[in-house]
């Protein structure tokens, strides 16, 4: 089974369309790609109803658009047979969680994706840059602590590019083990949205990736994809890097319910 359970939906320019009819092109490429089913994941801070969970322009300026749009599209998507399930990207904020918790409430998520863009108003793959601001060791510390805290929240079904932190700055050896223990409860994605990156990697790194699986963390798989045409873009590396670390099986969500199928 090879499904790619992270990306936003758009126009094939890359302007938000929440339309059923922008989902088709998304499933024509992933049916070209041998992608057997794919999850939208729009980022929640997009969504006028998520508004009073942000502080920082960034978010608040992006709160345009009616998160009712996005849900019904997919949920017609999914009605009309398409091989697709709705999910939402959602940036932790520690601190928050009663309040993610009822934002996300009142909808038909199949899983809700965590991830982690800042920490104290400093970005972790923006400017400025929390690496920049207190060095790479603490950055990653503070991520890290953050990353456990997502995992432990109750909030999320899986965690987008576990270490994004790597964006900035050099990679570090790091006690992965004590990441691992942390993400009871969650799945992590074995995603190849970071070859498109400046560091031209797959996340997350082949020593955290072995770690977390001698620990039982299941994965999912994702492209990231922002356009149609991405879709599924270098799965075939993300699943060759999950199978070296020993994975088998990948994570499929429906309401909220994990099961595992075979990998690829």
């Amino acid at each position: 089974m090879i499904v790619d359970y992270h990306m936003h939906l758009r126009a094939p320019d890359e302007q938000i369309e929440h339309t059923v009819e922008a989902v088709e092109p998304y499933v024509e490429t992933a049916a070209d790609r041998n992608v057997d089913e794919i999850g939208f994941t729009e980022h929640a801070y997009y969504f006028e109803q998520t508004r009073h969970l942000w502080s920082m322009p960034y978010h608040l300026e992006r709160c345009v658009y009616d998160i009712e749009l996005y849900v019904d599209a997919v949920v017609d998507a999914k009605r009309r047979g398409y091989p697709v399930k709705l999910g939402i990207e959602v940036d932790y904020e520690p601190g928050r969680e009663a309040e993610i918790a009822d934002a996300l409430e009142p909808y038909p998520w199949d899983y809700v994706i965590g991830s982690i863009h800042f920490l104290d108003g400093l970005g972790i793959d923006s400017e400025p840059s929390l690496v920049a601001s207190v060095g790479a060791e603490r950055a990653w510390s503070r991520y890290y602590e953050a990353l456990g805290r997502a995992a432990q929240s109750g909030l999320f079904d899986t965690l987008a590019h576990p270490d994004l932190v790597k964006m900035c700055g050099e990679e570090i050896d790091w006690d992965w083990g004590s990441v691992a223990g942390s993400l009871d409860g969650v799945a992590i994605e074995v995603s190849s949205a970071g070859l498109h990156k400046p560091h031209g990697k797959l996340y997350p790194n082949p020593a955290f990736l072995d770690v977390v699986r001698s620990h039982g963390v299941p994965i999912t798989l994702a492209s990231d994809a922002h356009v149609p045409q991405n879709v599924g873009r270098d799965l075939d590396r993300a699943i060759e890097h999950a199978r070296a670390a020993g994975y088998e099986t990948v994570t499929l969500f429906d309401g909220r319910e994990a099961r595992q199928e075979p990998l690829g």
